[in-house]
């Protein structure tokens, strides 16, 4: 039987955070920031779900998805146009079960979310040809820093392989929910593949096309 826990609910807008990513976020809608100042008062612990739709103001139940991740909040910075900087770090997954929209802030009511973990050994050697694929996509977009890309390549745990990865993948919200939400670890490092694979393919052709237009040109 599943533990049922309960804390304040953040409603990310255009995010995803995923476990053992460490993140700043600006808050500036008032629930979220009762929801940030009541949980400073305790263990520092918060509920992080990403919306459906950025552009949602008073999200309800159904504005957000049915998992998220329990954080930590490891600095709070209440800015001076009223807004809040907080840099989180997530830390599990979860599955919401309850609701609750308050006055002051949104609560939720919620249950870890176990990994699914067949064949280790496959597993690592999945999470290795994740990280080459991360390496040639990066070599052609360069878009994650050479310290991110060793950090990554220093952790021992498939999971956390594919969350870092996905974490800094660039893929839409749903993409990356969808793989935040896999919690087998093999379909989630396949899913993180998928997207890298797709993207240094779309890179390819467009290097291509430039490369006639400018033949063309001259």
């Amino acid at each position: 039987m599943n533990v049922k826990m309960s804390l304040p609910l953040l409603p990310l807008r255009d995010i995803v955070v995923f476990p053992s990513m460490v993140v700043p976020l600006f808050v500036g809608r008032d629930k979220s920031i009762n929801a940030l100042n009541n949980v400073m008062t305790s263990e520092k612990k918060i509920l992080l779900v990403t919306q459906k739709n950025s552009e949602t103001d008073d999200p309800k139940r159904n504005d957000i998805f049915n998992y998220g991740c329990e954080s930590r909040i490891l600095q709070l910075l209440k800015l001076p146009d009223g807004t809040v900087k907080v840099l989180v770090e997530g830390n599990k997954r979860v599955k919401i079960v309850d609701f609750k929209d308050e006055e002051k802030f949104i609560s939720c009511t919620f249950e870890y979310q176990k990994e699914i973990i067949e064949n280790e050994e496959s597993l690592k050697t999945l999470a290795f040809s994740a990280i080459k694929k991360l390496e040639k996509l990066n070599s052609i977009n360069k878009k994650i820093s050479s310290e991110t890309i060793s950090n990554i390549k220093e952790l021992k745990d498939p999971a956390k392989i594919a969350d870092n990865i996905a974490s800094h993948l660039n893929a839409t919200i749903s993409e990356k929910q969808q793989i935040f939400e896999t919690a087998d670890v093999k379909k989630r490092l396949n899913g993180v593949i998928k997207i890298m694979e797709n993207e240094t393919s779309i890179i390819g052709v467009e290097k291509r096309i430039r490369g006639r237009v400018k033949t063309q040109m001259e």
